[in-house]
């Protein structure tokens, strides 16, 4: 999808402060964080409906992976999750610590850090 931004920032056309990437998935810093560490995870292949992924259950083992990841870099048992669809039209899942967790949510670099320090 040329118009796709999260498509672009699979290609590496647009930077994002990438947590964890594999063959299949991409999982990066939100701009707009609701709290600390707040991470989007996306095929890399471009699918509108995040229920059309082909490895879904690969890709609802990886949003665990960052959340358990998540709990641990900031201390909070209470993580989020969201998957709604309408903001970017490309599969996603949001997941993310409880809005009031401790730090500063728009710190993205250190808080990609501390996420990747303990996957």
């Amino acid at each position: 999808m040329p118009n796709c931004i999260f498509c672009k920032i699979v290609n590496k056309e647009i930077p994002a402060e990438i947590i964890y990437e594999d063959t299949d998935f991409l999982a990066f810093l939100d701009i707009n964080p609701q709290s600390p560490g707040h991470t989007l995870i996306i095929p890399k292949q471009h699918h509108r409906w995040v229920w059309d992924v082909p490895a879904f259950t690969n890709y609802f083992k990886l949003a665990q992976k960052i959340a358990l990841t998540q709990r641990q870099a900031f201390g909070n048992d209470a993580i989020w999750c969201k998957v709604i669809g309408e903001e970017v039209e490309h599969a996603h899942v949001w997941v993310f610590p409880n809005p009031e967790t401790v730090g500063d949510k728009k710190d993205l670099k250190n808080n990609a850090q501390k996420i990747r320090s303990v996957l």
